[in-house]
């Protein structure tokens, strides 16, 4: 099972592809997509939205998690980030692949243990994880990689559930 988790932001929403075989996750793909600062707003949700559809097609994810929208600082970021989640929706809705929202207390709480976790111990938690040595990954990659990692554990759950 391959999935896709992705963490929006109109500055850097973040993406990460890990996929489960017979034996522990592996990372298929991660990054960042940065819309220019300077370009109009629709045209950094359109870049969002068009960069997901590539990232979908060329990889292939049988389901993609997401954070779900729960808490902004004030209510323009929360208008600005549910806008970008928009452009998100319609890449996952046009590429017909399953979507699975999570909150970020149950995102953290998969991969640390603990539910108020502050992004870097996200990061440091899902680069052991997973394996992953880059010393320079971005937060918000490593945020979409937890958010996959929380789904595959929530998957791997029901799955026994169903078996027993």
């Amino acid at each position: 099972m391959k999935i896709l988790g992705i963490d929006p932001s109109l500055r850097s929403t973040g993406y990460g592809i890990i996929e489960q075989d017979d034996r522990a996750p592996r990372v298929i793909k991660y990054g960042v997509i940065k819309p220019s600062q300077k370009a109009l707003f629709l045209d950094k949700l359109n870049e969002i939205k068009t960069e997901l559809d590539s990232i979908i097609k060329t990889y292939g994810p049988d389901e993609i998690a997401i954070e779900n929208l729960f808490y902004a600082r004030n209510i323009k970021t929360a208008i600005t980030l549910g806008q970008v989640r928009g452009a998100v929706l319609i890449a996952v809705a046009s590429n017909q692949c399953p979507l699975y929202e999570y909150s970020a207390l149950e995102i953290k709480k998969a991969v640390t243990g603990y539910g108020r976790a502050d992004k870097n111990q996200v990061q440091i938690m899902i680069k052991t994880l997973l394996h992953i040595q880059d010393e320079n990954m971005e937060e918000d990659a490593s945020d979409a990689l937890a958010a996959a990692f929380c789904h595959l554990n929530s998957r791997i759950f029901l799955d026994r559930i169903k078996g027993t």
